[in-house]
């Protein structure tokens, strides 16, 4: 069974759809080649300066580049793009809203070998989430042509729906191929891993994750993006990556303060967060006090 490939112009509702029944689908040339060297060149000291990761997992020919928010207006723009978050809202709608969980270069060099196989959602310390119960909508952009041969993720298609704690061999999943500028969105009940990468070139994409906002997040943004750089960033960017309530008693700051007066004082009286959260959060407090 191979991913399932969408155009570009393809709807929020088509995206989600296939996301619940496959746990993954490729969103064909999302962004132009031009904007990819753009965020590459934006990414290039950071990637240089990194080290390989320490583990099998993380991988020893692998380098991890993260703070990305703070390193480059390129990845800013990924986080934000209009079709991802239209997508994520509608798969993780059961939450009260999502927040940014990570923000990753992941660069493959030649001679690494399979990454395991695993949910991204083991990383809640392995908590047995309710099957069908989505806490992550994640992407992978393409920064350079995804092939087998170079590492393509690798990924156990409706796998969103099995058992957790299975295990999985390499033959067992599909690689995500994808040319560059493409994107692979999958939640984080369907199991994946990093490709083996057999060529004689780097295979580089950028991981984008949101989960639900009452999960702490495994990147933290508030350290990972200097309070100087926050300060310069859109009202919009800030509440994703957690400047805001995570629901009506998460993530206020001392006195009931809204956690975006942190950044931006002149903010003081926005409220709970944006127009559509704050109502369903005020709509939860009365519900609740009902009760």
């Amino acid at each position: 069974m191979s991913l399932k490939h969408l155009a570009s112009t393809s709807s929020a509702d088509e995206v989600a759809a296939a996301l619940a029944q496959d746990g993954a689908v490729i969103v064909d040339n999302l962004i132009s080649v031009d904007a990819v060297d753009k965020v590459a060149e934006e990414l290039r000291p950071w990637i240089d300066a990194t080290r390989f990761g320490p583990d099998d997992f993380s991988g020893r020919r692998t380098k991890r580049t993260g703070g990305l928010v703070g390193r480059s207006q390129g990845c800013r723009d990924l986080v934000m793009n209009p079709l991802v978050l239209a997508t994520t809202k509608k798969v993780l709608s059961h939450a009260m809203s999502f927040q940014l969980h990570l923000t990753q270069v992941i660069a493959i060099d030649p001679g690494q070998p399979a990454q395991p196989i695993h949910r991204d959602q083991w990383a809640f310390d392995f908590f047995p989430f309710p099957k069908g119960y989505e806490v992550q909508c994640n992407t992978l952009w393409a920064m350079t042509d995804f092939t087998e041969r170079n590492g393509a993720t690798r990924v156990v298609p409706g796998s969103n729906h099995f058992d957790d704690k299975l295990q999985f061999r390499e033959q067992d999943s599909v690689p995500a191929e994808m040319s560059k500028g493409s994107v692979l969105l999958y939640t984080g009940a369907v199991y994946h891993g990093g490709g083996a990468n057999r060529s004689d070139a780097t295979r580089v994409g950028i991981n984008i994750t949101y989960n639900v906002s009452w999960l702490r997040q495994e990147e933290n943004q508030y350290l990972s993006v200097p309070l100087e750089i926050a300060k310069t960033l859109p009202v919009e960017l800030l509440r994703l990556m957690g400047y805001a309530r995570g629901a009506y008693a998460l993530g206020y700051v001392d006195d009931l303060r809204d956690p975006i007066e942190v950044v931006r004082p002149d903010l003081r009286h926005a409220g709970l967060g944006d127009e559509e959260t704050e109502k369903r959060m005020r709509q939860q407090a009365a519900e609740f006090l009902k009760a």
